[in-house]
């Protein structure tokens, strides 16, 4: 189940990203759809970078019934996005949820073998979605 705490006027397509939660987790799952400033508070507070981003995970504690965790999604920063790589924004945002609820499941790109790499694009794969943001990562490099 996904909560979403929606701070802007896009309308998500909550349909796919329950499908793509309960494909991966029975957990609850918060989500909170807000623009670049926010997120840039966020991430300055959390992390230190001060710019803003276009998703953040906040795993919680393994403790029976509660959230697995929450998603902090830039939907400003993901129409960019889509407009860049001439994505629909609904993708972008699955693809975004995607890569956060991975990383609240403990893959990490950063330090694992190419796990976390493997498994989304399986899952872009499995749901039809574009290029997954860690492939587009690793081509600008």
């Amino acid at each position: 189940m996904i909560e979403i705490i929606n701070e802007t006027d896009y309308q998500p397509n909550v349909n796919l990203l329950k499908t793509i939660a309960q494909y991966l987790t029975n957990r609850h799952i918060e989500v909170t759809l807000t623009n670049n400033a926010t997120m840039r508070e966020i991430n300055r507070e959390q992390r230190g970078i001060d710019a803003p981003t276009d998703v953040l995970s906040f795993p919680l504690e393994p403790v029976p019934y509660a959230p697995l965790g929450e998603l902090v999604i830039s939907v400003e920063y993901a129409k960019n996005q889509a407009s860049l790589y001439q994505n629909s924004l609904d993708d972008e945002i699955a693809l975004l949820f995607i890569h956060g609820l991975l990383h609240l499941l403990g893959y990490d790109h950063e330090t694992d073998d190419g796990e976390m790499r493997q498994k989304e694009e399986d899952l872009i794969k499995h749901f039809g979605l574009p290029k997954s943001l860690i492939v587009r990562t690793e081509g600008e490099s």
